[in-house]
């Protein structure tokens, strides 16, 4: 596949702009490390370091090369096919997966381990930033606050472009963003690096749930539930473990600012799988694509269907509103759950007399436990139900914060104790896994971004608030924090229950239909 112009390039009409601007983007990026070079022979500080001229010329490549990457990458309209537009492309049922499905497995796992990384690494950030600038914690808790706000904002602006342009065209310029923030090492000023943050964590927002919906409309029905849920799941563990793996690595050594530098050569490895990413056929075909239209059948199996399934429209439009409302219910309620009770924990057990060895022992059960949880979630979720994992998901969320209201003569009795925080761990590791998978088979084609990454940032929506609340001083106990996400996390189970719909090995075609209002 040519990656240069034509109307089979992966980008279109300005394919030649884009790559263009890719590799000014680029070299300002490397303009950037010899002052990271110069920091390290100084114990790898540059606070308080002015820009030498190399330096200011890389800057000028990248703000240049953003937008110009952007009008590259665009499309020269947008899609015309609506809010309501048919799937009409699919896959038959009983398709195999080969060699181009894997392919597309492979880049999109990187994809999201390459997103997921960009958080993760905040925690291994803090102290050494922290240090170098000479703030104290509460001030340090901005980076964080930041990069979650972007995460946040990102998921909404990314689903929309995902609907408007197209898929892969998302991914690319998240992809390319990813290569721009690397810099955020080389910041000379704690208030630049909350600036890179922010824009660090948008691009790392809009991967997640536009992976999810290209995935969705690529797989045969049949395989399309557990390949969701067991991509999004080993994205998810493998950006954590990745990150901490490049701590490990680099920054004894590098100091923390070389940790901002691994987005540079995974997302140009990322930007040079390209061609294994497949775009919505929808999308091609409205644009006139058809060469890619006639590689997708090839390729995946998939051909258009131009029987027409009727709906309601009346009735899904009631239906996708109670839908709605309950999936965002039960992403904000898993948000403030991982993002505030489950990261204050370890403080919390210290507090209460339990060694710094246990409190941290917690997180890496966190980690042990997340990968068999999440394999166990995947199959429940394509051979028994989708709907009723997620509502299971959430309900064992439920058990583990009522286990945390019990008094704390009760729950400092260690087995008890270790059986609450697992229930915590394993609902709410198995919850994010169907979460988003089951949002983006919920929706239209015209929409499906947009819901995808609604649900994606209201999920990211609790770290941005409980940050905030760290912020002015208010930490609450496991006691208190359970309480309040008690009723929220019984809402979202049972409206799940009430609005949700069985998806399991479906069309999205016939899920379409059903939604369409």
């Amino acid at each position: 596949m040519s990656m240069v112009g034509g109307s089979s390039g992966i980008i279109g009409e300005r394919a030649p702009i884009f790559w263009a601007a890719c590799a000014a983007i680029s070299v300002g990026v490397v303009l950037h490390l010899p002052m990271l070079v110069e920091a390290h022979r100084m114990g790898n500080h540059l606070a308080g370091m002015g820009a030498d001229p190399v330096m200011l010329i890389g800057m000028a490549l990248i703000l240049v090369g953003i937008p110009a990457a952007v009008y590259g990458a665009l499309p020269r309209r947008r899609a015309l096919h609506g809010s309501v537009a048919g799937t009409t492309f699919e896959a038959a049922d009983d398709t195999s997966l080969g060699r181009w499905h894997a392919a597309v497995l492979g880049v999109l796992t990187l994809g999201l381990v390459i997103d997921v990384m960009k958080p993760a690494t905040l925690g291994f950030v803090l102290p050494g930033l922290s240090q170098e600038y000479g703030i104290d914690r509460s001030t340090a808790a901005l980076l964080p606050l930041s990069a979650l706000t972007g995460t946040t904002v990102g998921s909404f602006v990314w689903g929309w472009l995902a609907d408007a342009y197209g898929r892969r065209v998302s991914i690319l310029l998240s992809t390319i963003l990813f290569v721009s923030t690397s810099i955020c090492g080389a910041m000379p000023s704690f208030e630049l690096n909350l600036l890179m943050c922010f824009l660090m964590g948008a691009s790392a927002g809009g991967m997640l749930p536009v992976v999810y919906t290209l995935l969705a409309e690529v797989m045969p029905p049949r395989h399309r539930s557990w390949v969701l849920v067991l991509v999004g799941g080993t994205g998810l563990v493998g950006g954590y473990l990745a990150a901490s793996a490049t701590a490990h690595a680099f920054e004894p050594a590098y100091g923390w600012r070389a940790l901002w530098l691994q987005g540079f050569p995974t997302g140009l490895l990322l930007l040079a799988l390209a061609p294994l990413i497949p775009e919505s056929p929808r999308f091609l075909a409205e644009r006139g694509r058809d060469e890619e239209v006639r590689r997708m059948q090839y390729r995946f199996g998939i051909v258009q269907r131009n029987d027409e399934l009727k709906s309601d429209r009346p009735a899904a439009v009631v239906r996708q509103g109670r839908l709605t409302a309950a999936l965002v219910i039960a992403a904000l309620s898993w948000s403030f759950v991982n993002f505030g009770l489950l990261l204050w924990l370890p403080s919390e057990l210290q507090e209460r007399g339990y060694s710094s060895e246990l409190a941290s022992g917690i997180i890496a059960s966190s980690a042990l436990v997340a990968l068999p949880t999440i394999t166990l979630a995947a199959w429940l979720y394509s051979r028994w139900s989708s709907k009723w994992t997620l509502v299971g998901t959430a309900l064992l969320t439920l058990v583990g914060l009522i286990g945390a209201l019990l008094p704390a003569s009760v729950l400092g009795w260690p087995p008890l104790l270790v059986t609450v925080i697992a229930l915590l761990i394993i609902g709410t590791n198995g919850m994010i896994a169907v979460l988003l998978p089951y949002a983006a088979e919920n929706y239209p084609l015209g929409s499906r971004g947009r819901a995808t990454g609604l649900i994606a940032g209201s999920s990211k929506f609790g770290g941005v608030a409980m940050q905030a609340i760290a912020l002015v001083g208010f930490i609450p106990s496991l006691g208190q924090a359970a309480l309040a996400l008690t009723a929220p996390m019984a809402l979202s189970a049972l409206l799940v229950a009430v609005a949700g719909r069985e998806t399991r090995g479906r069309s999205l075609r016939e899920l379409e239909a059903a939604a369409s209002g």
